[in-house]
């Protein structure tokens, strides 16, 4: 695909719509200082110095189209001001209509203006036209600096690249560019999948072709367990799961999964509930499986050491609780030590290496979940498809033959 280039593209002193991925909200709906955040500062350093105003836009949580103001975008205020403490910054109280307008026109060159959360109108996610050309008349240009959107055909995502030329921003540059690498030089990857959803069927495919050997860890294991006749106590399951696994160990390359030979269990989903090792076909009735043991680790370990490029999504244990954050640790500082390439993606993987102070030891951590593991499988991503639309149609108009990536 052929994209516009941010770099050489003429944008100096123009109104940028920015659309960033700032969905940083905790279980307590207080926001902290997220690595999503981080990596979005080369972008917007870029447009400051083009002495452009960036109109910053994002959603956060699910709010359905309704005005929720537990999730509203002024909670970032503080952390953007903690980032930017030199940069005139906005919040306005709406994300379309005269007022934002007004308040954009008014407003100073190399200011940020935070919209509020896309989400309060359910046409964001409806894809409207009519929604996205309102965005669109905020702004001169549209960058896309919201890697972990791009799997989503919303209106601030693909609808609004109809009505305004539209650039990859540096981070979705760098993420398309490092995930693209790792499956192009790879000859002997291994896939760490992990979490609770075995709803990356797509992705299993994808590394049963691609992969030397794929291991499971997290509560995707239970299923798998479950689907070959393995007790697993009361550790989280459903139905659904145990069919998808089912099928997935249908595959004629199912050997290639591996599996954990022990787990750390407990009998209460707690942070500090007591705990002990057992095999992994000796798991109680009354036990959940909460992290994998050090059998497991070591295994995982001997695995890994064979690897040239190694792709990691899920955490492998309760990775929010310490005592069950060992392998999710373990794992994560041992893929610092190898020459491998190493891929991190997934939200909570992600924000693990990030809290495990790991991020910088590996090849590359993705801000993106769902984005990172519908690229990694193959898939079209609405996002990128429109930006590499939006050059074919633009193209012509814009001059500069250096603007092209």
């Amino acid at each position: 695909m052929t994209f516009f280039s941010l770099a050489t593209f003429p944008i100096t002193s123009k109104k940028v719509f920015l659309r960033v991925d700032y969905n940083i909200f905790l279980s307590k709906r207080e926001p902290k200082d997220n690595y999503k955040i981080k990596q979005t500062i080369p972008t917007i350093n870029f447009l400051l110095q083009k002495n452009c105003k960036i109109i910053l836009a994002t959603h956060l949580g699910r709010p359905n189209g309704k005005r929720v103001p537990e999730l509203t975008t002024k909670k970032l205020i503080p952390i953007l001001k903690k980032t930017f403490p030199r940069v005139p910054i906005n919040a306005l109280s709406d994300c379309i209509g005269k007022d934002v307008t007004s308040a954009i026109l008014k407003g100073k060159q190399k200011s940020l203006f935070l919209l509020e959360n896309l989400r309060f109108y359910k046409e964001e996610e409806e894809n409207n036209n009519y929604f996205a050309r309102e965005l669109a008349t905020l702004a001169d240009v549209y960058v896309n600096d919201a890697f972990g959107t791009l799997h989503r055909a919303h209106a601030s995502v693909e609808a609004i690249t109809h009505f305004l030329p539209s650039i990859p921003g540096f981070l979705v540059q760098h993420e398309v560019n490092e995930l693209a690498r790792a499956l192009e030089k790879s000859r002997q990857s291994i896939w760490i999948i992990g979490g609770a959803k075995i709803d990356k069927v797509d992705f299993f495919h994808t590394a049963l072709q691609k992969a030397k050997y794929i291991l499971v860890g997290g509560a995707l294991a239970f299923p798998f367990l479950r689907a070959k006749g393995i007790p697993i106590g009361m550790s989280r399951i459903d139905a659904a799961s145990i069919n998808s696994a089912k099928k997935i160990l249908k595959h004629k390359n199912a050997s290639k999964i591996i599996l954990p030979v022990d787990f750390h269990v407990a009998e209460k989903m707690t942070p500090n509930t007591p705990s002990l090792y057992v095999d992994y076909n000796q798991i109680q009735p009354h036990q959940i499986g909460l992290d994998l043991g050090p059998k497991t680790i070591a295994r995982f370990k001997q695995y890994l050491r064979q690897a040239d490029t190694i792709v990691w999504n899920g955490t492998l244990g309760y990775a929010e609780w310490a005592k069950f954050a060992t392998a999710t640790k373990e794992i994560g500082r041992f893929l610092g030590t190898l020459t491998a390439t190493t891929i991190v993606g997934g939200g909570e993987t992600s924000e693990a290496m990030h809290t495990f102070h790991l991020a910088d030891k590996l090849t590359h951590v993705s801000t993106g979940g769902g984005a990172a593991l519908d690229f990694l499988a193959g898939k079209k991503l609405p996002g990128l498809t429109a930006l590499h639309n939006n050059y074919q149609h633009y193209k012509k108009k814009i001059h500069s033959q250096k603007s092209v990536i």
